[in-house]
C-alpha cells in the first residue's frame, strides 16, 4: 500500500511541471504511471491542473472510457 501510494502521488505532484504535455486520451490529459500499470486522467484550466480519474490500465478500454465520462 504504501509503495503504491508514493508513487501514485510522485507522479501526480509532476503534473506541477508537466501538467498539459500529455497525450490526450478520452477527453483528458493522460499521465501513464511509472511504476504502477495505473494512468493519471486530468484536465488543465489556466495553471491548475484537475485530476479526473486515477484508473487502472488492466481493465477493459470501454470501461475506462465510460468511467471518465461518469457512466459507471
Amino acid at each position: 500500500g504504501g509503495y503504491f501510494l508514493d508513487s501514485l502521488f510522485a507522479d501526480i505532484d509532476s503534473l506541477a511541471l508537466y501538467a498539459g504535455i500529455h497525450r490526450r486520451v478520452f477527453g483528458a490529459h493522460r499521465l501513464l504511471g511509472r511504476t504502477f500499470p495505473f494512468a493519471v486522467y486530468y484536465d488543465v484550466i489556466g495553471d491548475t491542473a484537475t485530476v479526473k480519474a486515477v484508473l487502472d490500465c488492466r481493465r477493459d478500454p470501454k470501461s475506462l472510457r465510460a468511467r471518465l465520462r461518469g457512466n459507471s
